[in-house]
């Protein structure tokens, strides 16, 4: 597998003086394409700032970040931004959905961006919505559905233009084990191939099987990483 990925020596503090928290402390580890890579670690341990900083999202203090060997934190604002639409797909802890579109238009949001054809991209969507098994409520504004249904809506977004880098941030924490192992399955067995790369944030030791790495966190660092999903001690 080649390396897609290369975090190199990150650092990110918030806040000034005594209130100056250290949420990111040298942290350094490679991804690589075929791969998915689970963060995990107790709440405020760094895991979702490390994701942000590795997405083109947040920019660390110090530090780089190397995406198919170049560093994005050394591009212009509309670079990185085109980096973020064309090569990171996005599932959030608070989903980002739009309130007044569609659920099947939220979908479809990253393929419209990319400007392609209205119809073909509502089309697309649905097939993703089919997927996470919300097909019968692509009608509906996300006001209308639960949590866990939102959810369900993030993750076909940000998996629905087949993007190199997906980054997941606890992808199946309103979701039952049963839902949430079924969607991680498909993404693993037909989004994942040797040319993208999956890292997840998540506290959920469910779906913890799935992984061919993990990266446990602590204060900020990382202090041990595994092969394979399997936590011991």
């Amino acid at each position: 597998m080649g390396e897609a990925l290369r975090a190199v020596q990150l650092e990110k503090s918030f806040g000034e003086g005594a209130a100056k928290t250290h949420a990111i402390r040298g942290v350094s580890f490679q991804a690589y394409w075929g791969e998915m890579l689970y963060v995990v670690g107790p709440s405020g341990s760094g895991k979702t700032t490390l994701l942000s900083l590795v997405s083109g999202i947040l920019k660390p203090d110090s530090g780089s970040v190397l995406v198919e060997g170049r560093d994005i934190w050394k591009l212009g604002p509309n670079e990185i931004a085109d980096f973020r639409l064309n090569k990171v797909g996005f599932v959030f802890q608070d989903y980002h959905l739009f309130p007044k579109l569609t659920t099947v238009e939220n979908v479809a949001i990253p393929l419209i961006l990319k400007k392609q054809d209205w119809n073909e991209s509502l089309k697309i969507a649905m097939e993703f919505l089919e997927v996470v098994g919300l097909a019968q409520k692509a009608s509906l504004p996300p006001t209308k559905l639960s949590g866990g249904e939102q959810q369900r809506v993030a993750i076909a977004r940000a998996i629905v233009g087949r993007p190199d880098l997906l980054v997941f941030d606890e992808p199946t924490a309103s979701l039952d084990g049963t839902t949430g192992k079924r969607i991680l399955d498909f993404v693993k067995n037909e989004i994942l191939n040797d040319k993208r790369c999956i890292v997840i944030v998540t506290h959920d030791n469910r779906i913890f099987g799935l992984a061919d790495r993990m990266i446990e966190m602590e204060d900020g660092s990382i202090v041990n990483v595994r092969s394979g999903g399997k936590i011991e001690g």
